[in-house]
């Protein structure tokens, strides 16, 4: 097994998730997470938060910005899918996130994240603006 492949089941609660609270997306995700049974395992910060300062975490606001961050227990740094992957691990879904590190499935997993992350302020804002408009 390629342990490098298998990096984000080594995960250690709890994570730090830094988040976009302008993203809408990012929004549904977090009250989710506030709502699950394993909330005690995540710290969830706000990026856009005026307390927050980027260099407190290493990075900066861009980068931040570009593609999701975990930081887990031992300051291990997860970044872009593999966040997701560490995440998500750290909350149970170890099956899941194994699964989604299977060669194939992780290479369409990754080029999806990448897109979706590129284009997420876009389509942020096109979702709010159909959903103004359907609530009138």
């Amino acid at each position: 097994m390629n342990s490098q492949r298998f990096k984000s089941l080594n995960a250690r609660a709890p994570v730090t998730l830094y988040y976009d609270g302008h993203c809408p997306f990012c929004l549904k995700e977090v009250a989710w997470l506030e709502k699950h049974p394993r909330r005690q395992r995540i710290e969830l910060v706000d990026i856009q938060a005026s307390t927050f300062d980027a260099a407190t975490v290493g990075c900066n606001f861009d980068d931040l910005m570009g593609k999701l961050h975990v930081k887990d227990r031992n300051e291990q740094c997860y970044i872009g899918m593999e966040a997701s992957r560490a995440l998500y691990a750290v909350l149970g879904y170890r099956r899941m996130v194994g699964m989604s590190c299977l060669p194939g499935l992780r290479g369409v997993m990754d080029a999806g994240y990448r897109l979706f992350a590129r284009y997420r302020v876009r389509l942020g804002r096109w979702v709010e603006k159909r959903q103004t408009r359907h609530s009138r």
